[in-house]
């Protein structure tokens, strides 16, 4: 079992396979505080590695600050991460759980990405994204100092989250080259299709979280259900993951769990080939 088959991309100044790992899930309740299983967290991290994920998205507000230090004590080899890309996100505070507010403040933002680097034990972030746009800061100040991480070198990669493409373009036009976007986006929502498809254009990477949410889709007797009969032993939300890597060549999956087990099957769909008619009746 390997995630090989998912093909490759560029990100982080190196190239990463598309399917990846998202390192929300091994925190607590509400994202908040740590994981109910400390070591089985650790093992999934070092699993996905042995799996071939070589990317791997958190954020500083993911616990908050828990999901970070446990990839740097799972991951980090007293040097770095090696061929892993480690894209870490930035802008939303926290309160308690399930409370997340965002903080574009240019301040804010530069202690988010000081303090990531601390915690992940790098001089450099792979990826850094700006987890939201805050409505009640200047987007150009916010602009502004995502390209001062890029210029001072705290940043190779910059890039958005939950974004529209005016969003983009605006961070464009301001000096940001905008290397990933992360929007929710999954066979049974796609409202970021326009983004997706202006990613494509741009050869920005598109980073789908939810991406197995596939909701009455995944229902039994459902299109998912109908292709799985075809599939022995393929559940649904492989069928979706399968569906997302073959929907676009910028798409990042970034399924997230906190059990070795339930990674497992996630890396699996890397493959799975869905023929053209499959693909077509889902995409339909």
């Amino acid at each position: 079992m390997s995630v090989v088959g998912s093909g490759t991309i560029e990100l982080g100044g190196k190239s990463v396979h598309r399917l990846g790992y998202g390192a929300m899930r091994i925190t607590g309740p509400g994202i908040w505080g740590p994981p109910a299983d400390h070591d089985e967290a650790v093992r999934v991290l070092r699993r996905s590695v042995e799996l071939g994920v070589t990317f791997i998205d958190t954020a500083d507000s993911y616990g908050p600050e828990v999901s970070e230090n446990l990839i740097r004590e799972a991951l980090h080899d007293g040097t770095g991460y090696g061929d892993v890309v480690i894209a870490t996100k930035g802008g939303f505070t926290r309160s308690g759980p399930g409370a997340w507010a965002a903080v574009g403040r240019p301040e804010y933002l530069r202690q988010c990405i000081q303090m990531s680097l601390r915690r992940l034990g790098v001089e450099q972030i792979d990826l850094w994204q700006l987890h939201r746009i805050d409505p009640r800061t200047p987007r150009e100040e916010q602009f502004a100092t995502l390209r001062e991480f890029l210029d001072q070198g705290l940043a190779k990669q910059i890039g958005l989250s939950e974004v529209t493409v005016d969003d983009v373009k605006q961070a464009q036009a301001a000096g940001v080259p905008v290397a990933s976007v992360q929007n929710r986006y999954n066979l049974g929502d796609r409202r970021a299709e326009d983004l997706l498809d202006y990613c494509e254009q741009q050869g920005i990477a598109f980073i789908p979280w939810a991406p197995v949410d596939a909701g009455a889709l995944a229902r039994p007797g459902g299109p998912l259900d109908a292709v799985a009969k075809g599939h022995p032993g393929t559940t649904t939300g492989q069928l979706a993951l399968a569906w997302l890597l073959r929907r676009s060549p910028v798409m990042v999956p970034i399924p997230g769990t906190s059990s070795v087990a339930h990674l497992e099957e996630n890396c699996a769909s890397a493959e799975i080939q869905l023929t053209d008619e499959e693909y077509k009746a889902l995409t339909s």
